[in-house]
């Protein structure tokens, strides 16, 4: 019988100090694009200065420190400083707008954020300036934002200086202000179990929520996901998923943390310089979507890259082709690939394949629960478990349900049963030996490429366009995605307009990738006995009407 180690009690900056003290002098952050690379001890010492910087800055126990910013080499620094000194990283997606961005901050009652200069067509300076003006002109660390009344300070993560900002130099250089002892001081004062990570996601129901994840969750989830996958400090893992997605911060940047393992990033996924990351770094793991597997096998350089120091790593993320992880096995030399079934209310791992499974298991399932944690398929009418190789509602029970959304009982309730129950929302089946198999969904989400997207969130900002008498947003079947964001809408009396105006009605308010790419105007909703929309009609039809989406 395998043994299987207890769940560990200890803090994300605790178990930075005991990684550090066991390989002070190995590599744990590494830029190929950038010549950027810091040891583990020298990772642990940077993460204190800014720990104490945060806290020289006022920065409280429980305070809130939003950070939208690509994967730059200071994100994950700020990840467990704010974890060392009590406070709660909000992550903020990449590709969120001005709407998005007002409406995480205001629901958050966010304290601080930490930004960059922007990402492709955004300008996040620009996008705050817009919201809160007084940015401009107010002392640093003193504003008093009619739009947010909870926010106190703007920090930039990098060396850049900003009206109204902190850099990171300038917070580092404050650090002296603050002692070792009152840090200490400052940890004696929270443990294990409190909130350290909150973000946001849609959930199974309504606008996105702000899910609460602890120290307890994130690490002992990150060290069950890294020994599926075998993880020593001989191991690189290139993490090219986004750090704001628990893909990134604890598949990627926990597992590693758990095993020694380093960690080597690229800012934004590109397909050449992931390659050339694996190939200069020898790095031995990869994670990524299907799209982004794809989008290395079909670039026209892949066969100039050598991929044979690879042999494991995770595709997950959204539907993962069969096809694809065979490709990934032959060509990318990733003989041990997994896949895991992950939600972020979940921490985020429910079930993951293992290296050791049978090959057939490791590219078709998702694999089976994690050490600690119940995972059973129950009937979504009678809540109660259904035979095996039946179809049903995917839920688990364990250390790695989340603490709740954040000022939300209601919908915690909801995903979270009486009896510890965490409902997914996704159906799935469960065989005799207890792998799962992902079937389907109970709820409405569109996934795309990894991204979950609330069709009620669109719904809601499209009904806001003059001539729009009423709209649905379903997804719509894409080979390259798994799902693209289509809109079915009812226009007003005697009102014409083009797919092209509602495109132009949401750039630049919402984020691209929940910009509808299919429009269809129609006169009618599928409709049941009862009146309610029937999505999965909606869903077929779009499957009809936009056949190039599978090309």
């Amino acid at each position: 019988m395998t043994f299987v180690p207890p769940l560990r009690d200890l803090t994300l900056g605790e178990l930075l100090k005991e990684t550090a003290s066991k390989f002070p002098d190995q590599d744990a952050v590494v830029y190929v694009d950038r010549d950027y690379r810091l040891t583990w001890q020298q990772f642990d010492e940077l993460t204190d200065e800014l720990a104490k910087g945060l806290m020289a800055l006022g920065i409280q126990k429980g305070e809130k420190v939003a950070v939208w910013a690509t994967n730059v080499p200071f994100w994950v620094a700020l990840m467990f400083a704010t974890a060392k000194m009590g406070a709660v990283l909000l992550t903020v997606n990449t590709a969120y707008k001005r709407n998005e961005l007002k409406y995480l901050l205001t629901n958050s009652d966010a304290d601080n954020i930490f930004i960059i200069n922007g990402f492709r067509d955004s300008d996040y300076i620009e996008i705050l300036y817009d919201l809160a003006p007084e940015l401009r002109n107010m002392q640093r660390g003193a504003i008093r934002s009619e739009t947010f009344p909870h926010l106190k300070r703007v920090c930039f993560l990098g060396v850049e200086k900003h009206r109204g900002m902190y850099s990171i130099p300038e917070i580092i250089g404050l650090a002296r202000t603050v002692t070792d002892e009152e840090l200490k001081a400052r940890q004696a004062t929270f443990n294990c179990h409190d909130v350290v990570n909150m973000q946001y996601t849609s959930g199974t129901t309504g606008f996105p929520k702000g899910v609460m994840l602890s120290h307890h969750n994130i690490l002992n989830n990150g060290y069950s996901i890294g020994q599926r996958q075998r993880f020593t400090n001989k191991d690189k893992l290139l993490i090219h998923v986004p750090l704001f997605h628990c893909f990134g911060c604890v598949l990627g940047v926990m597992a590693c943390l758990n095993h020694g393992t380093t960690m080597v990033f690229t800012e934004v996924f590109d397909p050449v310089k992931s390659m050339m990351s694996i190939e200069q770094e020898k790095c031995t793991a990869v994670y990524g979507v299907p799209t982004m597997f794809i989008a290395m096998l079909e670039h026209p350089l892949f066969p100039k890259f050598d991929f044979s120091s690879l042999r494991t790593g995770i595709m997950a993320g959204s539907v993962c082709p069969v096809q694809t992880m065979r490709q990934v096995t032959e060509k990318m030399y990733m003989k041990q690939i997994t896949s895991v079934y992950d939600l972020t209310e979940s921490s985020p791992g429910m079930t993951q394949s293992d290296v050791d499974d049978p090959y057939h298991y490791r590219v078709e399932s998702v694999g089976k629960a994690f050490p600690h944690v119940e995972v059973k398929v129950l009937d979504p009418e009678t809540n109660e478990e259904v035979e095996r190789g039946k179809q049903g509602e995917v839920c688990c029970r364990g250390y790695n349900a989340m603490k709740g959304y954040y000022k939300n009982p209601e919908a915690t309730a909801k995903c979270i049963d009486a009896d510890g129950w965490l409902h997914s929302g996704d159906l799935g089946v469960m065989d005799e030996n207890g792998f799962v198999v992902i079937t389907g969904r109970i709820k409405d989400m569109i996934i795309r490429g990894g991204e979950n997207i609330y069709p009620r969130e669109i719904e809601e900002f499209l009904y806001t366009m003059p001539g729009i008498a009423d709209v649905q947003v379903a997804g719509v079947p894409s080979r390259k995605y798994g799902e693209e964001v289509g809109a079915f809408i009812i226009l007003r009396k005697d009102v014409e307009m083009a797919p092209e105006d509602v495109k132009d009605f949401c750039r630049g308010q919402i984020a691209w990738h929940k910009i509808p790419k299919y429009i269809a105007f129609v006169e009618e909703f599928p409709l049941t006995t009862s009146g309610k929309v029937q999505k999965y009609k909606l869903r077929e039809l779009a499957g009809k009407l936009f056949p190039e989406a599978m090309r």
